[in-house]
């Protein structure tokens, strides 16, 4: 910055001000800062700067894995409502692990980050690191809840559980319940929330045995563990099944089509199988899946405005302070020819 001041041939203090805010300086001093860059090349290193500021405008996203279509779309929106605010938004995987989790934290307190948005793994997480974080700035979790106190943004699992609980008992047999690997806490979350809503119901919750698992591959492990039920036990309890997401039900599916079972909710079909969450996928998938979609443009957007109005506070501006700092959304129910 002092070397490109010399070359522009005005202070330091002018020249980072237009960096700061291009339209806070003159017209004709803009457009010679302008000129120079063009001759010079020269780019502020945005990293050294915010190191320098008390207040960043870097905000940190972390999500546990990068290759799921739910957390694809979320952080894409989180991307674009950061930039809309003149911030950029830095992701982090931590691709299931515990120690990357850990790095990916240690990360964001290095780039002295304004917030973060945070999906945790629950049990697994860094609390201790998570509380160091928290201590320093804002973090609202989303998706799966870090514990019962955080901030945190997401579906609510009671409600949509019933939702669609209560669509596939009127609608054919009694659904048994294919769980997800304990990778987070959404996994203990969604079961207690089918048994809670087959009792509501007057039914008996039937959930599927299932060898444990901590691994992401959800599909993978869903088809190996549906394929031994269909080849050594006979099937399932019901010709009904609900799966705890659709990424899981899209592995039960391909595991009944090898099977040689039909899926679907016409007559003539031997199964029916439903997920939980809306994946991009699960329309296009044969045949389309029936689930419950998780907004996550909303998500996304309330998670965002929870932080911004977090920050607001922390600042002292005359922001609104947050009405709750616990957001749980209602789900929508996609009927489509699985079930």
């Amino acid at each position: 910055m002092e070397d490109f001041s010399d070359f522009v041939g005005l202070s330091r203090p002018t020249v980072s001000k237009y960096f700061n805010d291009p339209a806070s300086v003159r017209p004709k001093t803009r457009a010679r800062i302008e000129t120079a860059i063009k001759q010079s090349g020269f780019r502020p290193n945005l990293f050294a700067v915010n190191l320098n500021r008390r207040r960043t405008t870097i905000l940190g996203i972390i999500i546990p894995n990068q290759l799921d279509h739910f957390y694809m779309a979320m952080t894409r929106k989180l991307q674009s409502l950061a930039e809309q605010r003149g911030y950029l938004a830095i992701v982090l995987s931590s691709d299931g692990k515990p120690e990357l989790e850990m790095r990916a934290i240690e990360t964001l307190r290095s780039l002295n980050v304004a917030g973060a948005i945070i999906a945790p793994l629950g049990e697994q997480s860094q609390h201790a690191a998570l509380a160091r974080l928290a201590s320093d700035v804002p973090i609202i979790y989303v998706d799966s809840p870090l514990d019962n106190n955080s901030p945190f943004v997401g579906t609510d699992n009671l409600k949509s559980f019933h939702l669609i609980v209560d669509y596939l008992c009127r609608s054919g047999s009694e659904p048994c319940y294919f769980a997800m690997p304990d990778v987070n806490n959404n996994a203990l979350k969604r079961q207690h929330a089918y048994c809670a809503a087959m009792e509501k119901l007057g039914a008996e919750p039937r959930i599927v045995e299932l060898q444990p698992a901590n691994s992401w591959d959800f599909e993978q492990y869903a088809f190996e563990q549906a394929a031994h039920i269909l080849r050594e036990k006979g099937g399932f309890p019901t010709s009904t099944i609900l799966c705890a997401n659709d990424r899981i039900a899209f592995g039960v599916m391909a595991a009944a089509w090898q099977a040689g079972l039909k899926v679907g909710r016409l007559k003539d079909c031997d199964i029916r199988i439903a997920g939980h969450d809306n994946n991009p996928l699960s329309e296009y998938c044969c045949p389309p899946l029936t689930t419950v979609a998780q907004d996550y443009n909303e998500i996304s957007r309330l998670a965002m405005d929870l932080l911004f109005r977090t920050l607001g506070e922390a600042a002292g501006s005359q922001a609104n302070p947050p009405d709750s700092t616990r957001i749980l959304l209602n789900a929508e129910i996609k009927l489509r020819m699985s079930a």
